[in-house]
């Protein structure tokens, strides 16, 4: 009957953030139409919503296949740079040496501006999609191993020394109280990095690639096309969300205890 009960409260909270996301677009795009033809915003500077749906679906299968496209690249880097990032921040967490060698390098590397970076990666790799991931994993990484340590270090040291004193092994210490631990501040970055990783996916399409949003934003760019290039931000903007929800869905289901408390 409590397992039901749950049940129950975890499709209906599910229900309403699905109904708060609707609710929130559905204003959104009132307001968006609503503003061009109530202050008469040139086209130029912000085209109708009616008008740049009506260009997405003139053409669904271009903007299907960059959808495809992007979101592979963006979900290669994405996972396997949020991989990376947990296992680097856990390294750094039981290496200090190592933490105080190699942590100073990953910060400089940060402050490389991604359009340079993404020149180079292109040059080694090519037009590809691996190339592309490159991308999205170079600018998923680092938040995640960041926020891994920072979680890893936050352990109450006497919820440690409780746990010591029952005998408990490091690795048992690890993933029975620092890990879980770890995994909210964990999730913030693996938010955040949703983002991140569309946008390093997007900017390496613009170094010559022929299938992708970022190359749909870039031409429509080139050619002065307004209304393409507000299609191209509405259709990353959708697989944004769809993406940040996804992981924030995932959160819940993890870090089941946040929702108990």
């Amino acid at each position: 009957m409590a397992a039901a009960s749950k049940t129950s409260a975890g499709l209906f909270s599910t229900g309403h953030t699905v109904l708060r996301l609707v609710a929130g677009l559905a204003a959104i795009a009132v307001a968006w139409q609503a503003s061009v033809l109530l202050f008469g915003i040139r086209p130029y500077y912000l085209p109708k919503l009616s008008v740049v749906l009506d260009a997405i679906a003139s053409t669904p299968a271009a903007y299907a296949a960059s959808v495809a496209r992007t979101a592979a690249e963006t979900l290669l880097g994405y996972v396997t740079g949020a991989a990376f990032g947990v296992l680097l921040g856990s390294v750094f967490f039981h290496h200090k040496v190592l933490k105080d060698t190699l942590f100073p390098m990953f910060v400089v590397s940060q402050t490389i501006p991604v359009i340079a970076f993404g020149a180079v990666v292109v040059l080694w790799f090519g037009n590809t999609l691996f190339a592309k991931a490159v991308m999205a994993f170079y600018l998923t990484f680092f938040p995640v191993t960041v926020n891994t340590l920072l979680g890893l270090q936050s352990v109450d040291p006497a919820q440690e020394a409780l746990m010591k004193s029952f005998g408990a092994p490091h690795r048992q210490l690890f993933w029975k109280l620092q890990f879980p631990n770890a995994l909210p501040q964990i999730f913030v970055a693996l938010r955040l990095a949703t983002s991140l990783s569309l946008v390093g996916a997007m900017v390496g399409e613009w170094f010559g690639d022929t299938t992708g949003l970022g190359v749909l934003l870039l031409q429509a760019t080139y050619n002065e096309n307004v209304v393409g290039i507000w299609a191209a931000l509405l259709v990353a903007s959708a697989l944004g969300t769809l993406f940040y929800a996804s992981v924030a869905g995932i959160e819940r289901k993890v870090v089941f205890w946040r929702a108990e408390q």
